[in-house]
Parts: structure tokens; sequence; C-alpha cells
């Protein structure tokens, strides 16, 4: 029974406490992680599909920004799409096309 006088009210109080404490940022920021990897992802996507876009034959640059640019806007907030910028680049001999968000 334990010793006489020795209570143990409000000890799940101090037990939720210090899990808590320990739990709740654990929780944040591996939603914060999962946000960082959404927006990159996303970016990452519209990017390539914008790309694939101009570098078609009909298509300019400016077809793969515009392209990048409304799928982003679909998504995220839409500072960030405004950036967005198209390079004509070579790959191995092949003309391409490198669309890049500049902070």
């Amino acid at each position: 029974m334990g010793r006489p006088g020795r209570d143990e009210r409000g000890s799940a109080v101090v037990d939720f406490v210090l899990v808590t404490v320990v739990i709740v940022p654990l929780f944040l920021g591996i939603l914060q992680l999962a946000l960082v990897l959404h927006v990159r992802n996303t970016l990452s996507s519209a990017a390539s599909e914008g790309a694939r876009h101009a570098a078609t034959a009909d298509r300019g640059p400016a077809d793969g920004v515009a392209k990048a640019r409304e799928q982003v806007a679909d998504v995220l907030d839409p500072r960030y799409h405004q950036d967005i910028e198209a390079t004509p680049i070579e790959i191995g001999g092949v003309p391409g096309l490198a669309l890049r968000r500049h902070v």
C-alpha cells in the first residue's frame, strides 16, 4: 500500500506534461518535414513538366514557363511561381531547357 500519508494525486498531470514535452515537438518536426518535401516535390514536378512541354516542336521556352507556373499555382502559394525562368541548355549534344526558380 505504500507509506501512510503519501498521496499520488496529480502524478498523472506530471506524466502527461513530461510526455507531451517530447511528443509535440517530434510531431511538429515530422509535419514540417512533410510540408518541405511536398513543396520540393511539387516544384520539381512542375519544372519537369514545364521543360517537357517547352521541348516539343511547336512550343517555346515561354510556353514551358507558363506551364510550370500554372502547375505550381494550382498547388502552392502564388509567390512560389513568380520567379520561374527558362534557360536553354545542352545535354549530351541535345538541346534542352532548364526551368529554375530564382529566390
